[in-house]
């Protein structure tokens, strides 16, 4: 299993490397100097860049907010004008049954005096008929050839229906004169539901003046908004084009392109559904991309011990005997490598060295991943030095503890294991805190590069 004692000795060979450096040449000198000044120029250049990025996203943040603010505000007045537009219609309507029962009240009052009319040319005519009865004189009536009888039954048929004509024209006129003050009624009510829907109408134009304003604020938001997102995209991939450029400055001959890190990473994600991002923060953290892998040889198989590879000073542990130098000498026979040549881990302090390649695995959890890593790429043989097998393998072993598709939180407990093992919980924290760290560094390399 991949532990902590089996990391490259990044501080150790660092630091034997500087007693080792008895003298450069001029030109080396010089070089080395061009390619410092290039490196402080172009992180001086980043570092500027990350704060216009991080300020021009806190103002994206703000517009962003104040937009969600405002298209609340036009919903909300969206709610009211449709408000009010129901009230205007229901007003409309009850100006409108108003309407009919008015013209109902007046087909009413039409009729009635209408019959009013009839009933009063009729009761007329009775006037005159009793006017000439009452105007005859007892010679008349005597020398009359009318039977008397008759004449007698006649006028009280008169009086009959002249008091009936009468009341009931009394009646028609009551109703007449009831139905013009319900009428009346209906006038004042339609005349005050017109005047409702007027302020109705006045208050909705009200409103939807105040969704305009608010629609063309929100709308010059969503511009500047948009304005502000594409100056941080056009940052951002400046960004990310600096930092290919200072891991180029960076390397070595050992080191891989961050292009072709990326496009690994995306592989083994394929293959493993282990994030990207991820795999290359492993990936970074045990090599700096390849360009650190060992700067220790081993000179013992039975026992482990070795040497530095630039130094020749003596180290005991390289490797761990048996478990690791047996399965080490039969990766690199496999290969057609000589083992004593090729460079491991140092050891570090209370344990072993001797992982491998640019991923840094031990020989025993490497050839524990042999069987899974040649099924994925299709491939008869493995090699801990091709980048793209120990890229893969990294984001298999990652998925093996649990670091696929599981988050920040899993992701962490992955890095941890991968470090340090059983023994993760404790000392595993601070290596996965830096591995999570620059993960999220990658991801904004990722996205920016891929036009995200």
């Amino acid at each position: 299993m991949r532990s902590r004692f089996s990391v490259g000795g990044l501080f150790v060979g660092a630091l034997l490397l500087a007693l080792a450096a008895g003298a450069f040449i001029p030109h080396a000198i010089y070089a080395q100097a061009l390619t410092d000044d290039r490196r402080a120029a172009l992180q001086s250049q980043l570092n500027s860049l990350e704060k216009e990025i991080a300020d021009n996203q806190a103002t994206v943040d703000s517009l962003a907010k104040q937009g969600k603010s405002l298209s609340t505000e036009v919903q909300t007045l969206n709610a009211q004008i449709k408000k009010s537009q129901l009230q205007v219609q229901a007003t409309q309507v009850a100006i409108k049954q108003l309407d009919s029962n008015i013209t109902v009240h007046q087909k009413t009052i039409t009729t009635l005096g209408d019959k009013l009319s009839s009933e009063k040319e009729s009761l007329a005519e009775i006037l005159r008929q009793t006017d000439e009865i009452d105007h005859f004189s007892i010679v008349e009536v005597a020398f009359s050839t009318q039977n008397l009888s008759n004449l007698f039954s006649d006028l009280d048929s008169y009086v009959s229906i002249k008091k009936s004509l009468g009341k009931s024209y009394t009646q028609i006129t009551g109703i007449k004169l009831q139905t013009e003050a319900e009428k009346a009624t209906l006038e004042a009510q339609r005349k005050q539901e017109s005047d409702i829907a007027q302020l109705q109408i006045a208050a909705k134009a009200k409103v939807q003046d105040q969704q305009n304003q608010k629609q063309q604020l929100l709308t010059q938001t969503k511009g500047q908004e948009s304005a502000y997102k594409a100056i941080v995209a056009v940052k951002q991939k400046t960004a990310a084009q600096i930092r290919v450029e200072l891991f180029g400055l960076a390397g070595g001959s050992g080191a891989i392109p961050l292009g072709t890190a990326i496009e690994y990473a995306k592989t083994a994600s394929r293959i493993t559904g282990v994030r990207a991002a991820f795999i290359l923060a492993i990936l970074s953290q045990e090599s700096d991309l390849g360009k650190n892998v060992g700067q220790c040889l081993v000179t013992d198989l039975t026992t482990g011990d070795g040497k530095g590879k630039n130094t020749g000073t003596p180290f005991s542990g390289v490797m761990k005997a048996p478990r690791d130098t047996v399965v080490f000498k039969r990766i690199m026979d496999a290969l057609g490598r000589d083992w004593s040549t090729t460079p491991v881990s140092c050891p570090q302090p209370g344990g072993y060295g001797g992982a491998m390649g640019p991923t840094q695995f031990i020989p025993s959890t490497w050839t524990g991943i042999e069987g899974q890593l040649k099924a994925a790429l299709g491939v008869s043989a493995t090699d801990p030095w091709n980048n793209l097998h120990a890229i893969t393998a990294t984001g298999l072993y990652l998925a093996a503890v649990g670091g696929a598709g599981g988050g920040s939180a899993a992701e962490h407990t992955a890095a941890a294991k991968y470090y340090a093992g059983s023994n993760w919980a404790s000392a595993g924290q601070v290596y996965a805190n830096s591995v999570m760290s620059k993960a999220d560094t990658f991801q904004k390399d990722i996205d920016t590069l891929n036009g995200g």
